[in-house]
């Protein structure tokens, strides 16, 4: 038998044919090599032969599996520059995430997208295929023309694509629309996880009572949709204690930690008295913390704080989701514990960081991050609850307030402890925004369309783009600038950036992971990762309220609501406003002078201008056009290619260095300019911004794409209104006539 079938090893090539007769003929010592060598060719043909069959098998099959034909993943001010010089100095992989994607597919050497260049502007623009003018959403928080004068919306909750002033009312030809309308009228999937625009929310107007519904919630709802989170009512929160703060636990506690089966060495102490109390969701919370000392050694070293509601002790589990239990915490993992506050109406959770644990608990630092909920949008519901229950509540985002001390009780922390804080929130919630996506097209694997939303590098950028000279490394004190900058807080500055960059490149791998890859490497959904804007550093905060009244205006007739380095001026004009007071021919003034005044706004400080003798605070200007009759019924609601509907009066974008944001409160001064009362200028207290013209080099946003229909290549330029023309090519879908991007070659 086993002569034979070496023979017959040999008969197909997998040993030599006289090397088989030989050894079958040989002596009893030849016979016993001939039987270790007929097992190994067996196995040899195994190997060779059926297992590759086999893997093949497999490949087809997965390859057969379900997954999105197209994928789009939006990474929050992605920036070119940045994502190139990553991936050129292995800071990122080139074999994972967008190096895997532009190794199989298409790069863009640039990709323009909308101006400004903001995040609620750009996203819908994405998603739409318009411009800003004809979104009518043009920056992150402006006025609808329909409110009144002292009203604002968010552009992440505005209409896209205007609506019926007269009235007001939903408009039956919006100027802009979603791509998911056009897909689903087409019999197409599309799932939406956490995608601006995508929320399933009736959108009316701010300030009216019993405003209509100008957007419908069902023209915001997608085949599975995940809205953004929201804030659910109480701010983050630090806390400084000291051994005294500790006594011995109450009985209570110890036995509920016995109970849950946690080991401790010493006597447990509990803080005396709540560390805090608060409401959300409808339901007070008593929240306690105890120290335990989990080390098996004969030290008493305090390494572990457990937070629990004194209404629901420390349970033992296990706990389903979006249940938690109590939090445990230990200071050297530099890890925060999520913590659900059960009972909430909102289904609101929060988590606990521990900065610093002294082992003798000399020192205690706590930061309770803000409480945070996924909006129960009826319209949404199921798809929330789904989110809630498999992925978990809404996770802490990394929060700005931390780093700049604005959250209060921080105020003795070193600053590295809140940068450590910062960070954990990064890769916190890009995690579970990951998960979030990744549950979606689980749920809907067929879909034809995935949006997906990650929130990094963008908040990082803000933070920690400390690039410039000019740039203060001490925002409370102007000096340090130039030379006198913080050179070990640039470089750990830079390093920050280069962990959200990380992340939210671990996101995109791992979402290529779930749809797999063909033997090509190239991965099984066609994959778009674009971003909305770019970035740049800032080195100077602009006051434009105190530049409007220094130079005279009445605040009731001229109001400025600005969005990073952009800004809506709006005037009070009859007629339009519900309340409005200024006359058409005043309005015509008024207008001229904002402009004028804008114009004239120079720096001349040259510690800020340099080799410049001034440089204009303002870039682009934008007035919104004026018919040549006072009575014309389009007065104050004209529209070009830079004015939309509800876009203010006056649009007008800063210079790159300038930002709106970042005033603080006491203002500090910049270095070299003249004291004031009610300074225009000042130091501000984080460092990177967009907003500004989206054809600056600083503001290209990035572009990768690989799948089955992207051959791979390279393109010198793209738009971001293209990405909406080109999903609907490689679906097989017409546009709709108000898109304007024209489709990307995506054969190049």
């Amino acid at each position: 038998m086993g002569g034979r079938f070496n023979l017959y090893l040999a008969s197909i090539g997998i040993i030599p044919y006289r090397f088989a007769r030989a050894l079958w003929s040989g002596n009893r010592y030849s016979r016993r090599r001939f039987f270790s060598l007929t097992a190994a060719a067996f196995l040899a043909f195994i190997l060779i032969t059926v297992i590759p069959s086999q893997i093949g098998f497999l490949g087809k099959a997965i390859a057969k599996s379900p997954h999105p034909k197209v994928i789009l993943i939006s990474l929050d001010g992605g920036t070119q520059y940045l994502a190139n010089q990553y991936l050129s100095n292995n800071v990122l992989s080139a074999d994972r995430g967008l190096g895997l994607l532009k190794s199989k597919g298409i790069v863009a050497q640039q990709n323009i997208t909308c101006t400004p260049s903001l995040t609620a502007a750009c996203h819908i623009a994405i998603g739409t295929g318009s411009t800003t003018a004809r979104t009518d959403i043009n920056t992150n928080t402006f006025k609808l023309v329909a409110s009144p004068f002292n009203q604002t919306i968010s552009g992440f909750a505005a209409p896209i694509g205007g609506y019926s002033v007269s009235g007001p009312s939903e408009s039956p030809e919006p100027t802009a629309e979603p791509i998911w309308l056009s897909l689903q009228a087409n019999g197409k999937k599309v799932v939406a996880a956490t995608f601006p625009g995508a929320d399933g929310v009736d959108i009316t107007v701010p300030g009216i009572t019993n405003s209509p519904i100008i957007q419908s919630s069902n023209k915001r709802t997608v085949d599975y949709t995940v809205p953004f989170g929201a804030f659910a009512g109480v701010s983050a929160q630090g806390f400084s204690l000291t051994r005294t703060d500790f006594t011995e636990a109450p009985q209570t506690t110890q036995d509920q930690l016995k109970a849950a089966g946690k080991k401790f060495y010493s006597t447990i102490l509990q803080k005396k008295t709540p560390l805090e109390t608060f409401t959300v969701g409808g339901v007070n919370y008593t929240i306690q913390v105890a120290a335990l000392d989990t080390t098996d050694d004969p030290v008493v070293n305090y390494d572990t704080l457990v937070f629990f509601d004194a209404t629901n002790g420390i349970k033992s589990g296990p706990f389903r989701l979006p249940s938690t239990g109590p939090a445990y915490v230990r200071a050297k993992d530099k890890t925060s514990s999520p913590f659900y506050l059960e009972g909430s109406s909102n289904k609101a959770g929060t988590g606990f960081y521990v900065t610093n644990l002294g082992s003798d608990l000399s020192t205690v630092r706590i930061i309770r991050y803000s409480a945070n909920s996924i909006p129960r949008n009826q319209a949404v519901i199921a798809d929330v609850d789904d989110i809630n229950n498999n992925v978990g509540f809404w996770s802490y985002q990394a929060d700005f307030r931390i780093p700049e001390r604005l959250t209060p009780g921080l105020d003795s922390f070193p600053d590295i402890e809140l940068e450590e804080a910062y960070e954990d929130q990064v890769r916190t919630f890009v995690d579970y925004q990951t998960r979030v996506v990744l549950r979606a097209i689980r749920q809907k694997p067929d879909a034809d369309l995935v949006l997906a939303y990650i929130e990094q590098p963008d908040g990082s950028e803000h933070q920690y783009l400390l690039t410039d000279s000019r740039q203060a490394t001490n925002p409370r004190d102007p000096n340090t600038i130039g030379d006198r900058q913080d050179q070990a807080k640039v470089a750990r500055y830079q390093k920050y950036v280069e962990t959200a960059y990380k992340v939210a490149n671990r996101a995109v791998e791992r979402i290529i992971k779930l749809v797999g890859t063909d033997r090509k490497g190239r991965p099984n959904s066609n994959i778009i990762v674009v971003s909305d804007h770019g970035f740049a550093p800032f080195h100077t905060a602009v006051n434009i309220n105190s530049l409007l009244i220094n130079n005279g205006f009445d605040t009731t007739k001229v109001r400025a609501i600005t969005s990073g380095p952009a800004v809506n001026v709006y005037i009070n004009l009859q007629g339009r406003e519900p309340n409005g007071t200024v006359t058409r021919e005043e309005y015509i003034t008024l207008q001229k002078r904002v402009v004028d005044t804008l114009k004239a706004f120079v720096d001349n400080n040259p510690n800020y201008t340099q080799e410049k003798e001034s440089v204009p605070v303002f870039d682009k200007i934008y007035p919104r056009p004026i018919p040549n009759d006072l009575n014309d019924p389009s007065f104050g609601i004209g529209t070009n290619e830079s004015i939309g509907q509800d876009s203010g009066d006056v649009l007008a974008l800063l210079t790159e260095g300038y930002n709106f944001d970042g005033t603080q409160s006491p203002v500090v001064q910049r270095l070299g300019d003249l004291s004031s009362s009610t300074p225009v200028l000042s130091v501000p207290n984080f460092y990177g911004a967009h907003g500004y013209d989206a054809t600056l080099p600083n503001m290209s946003a990035i572009f990768f794409a690989a799948g089955p229909d992207i051959e791979p290549g390279t393109i010198k330029q793209v738009r971001n209104i293209d990405i909406v023309p080109t999903i609907n090519q490689i679906l097989g879908v017409n546009s709709a006539p108000t898109v304007q991007g024209s489709p990307i070659n995506l054969k190049s």
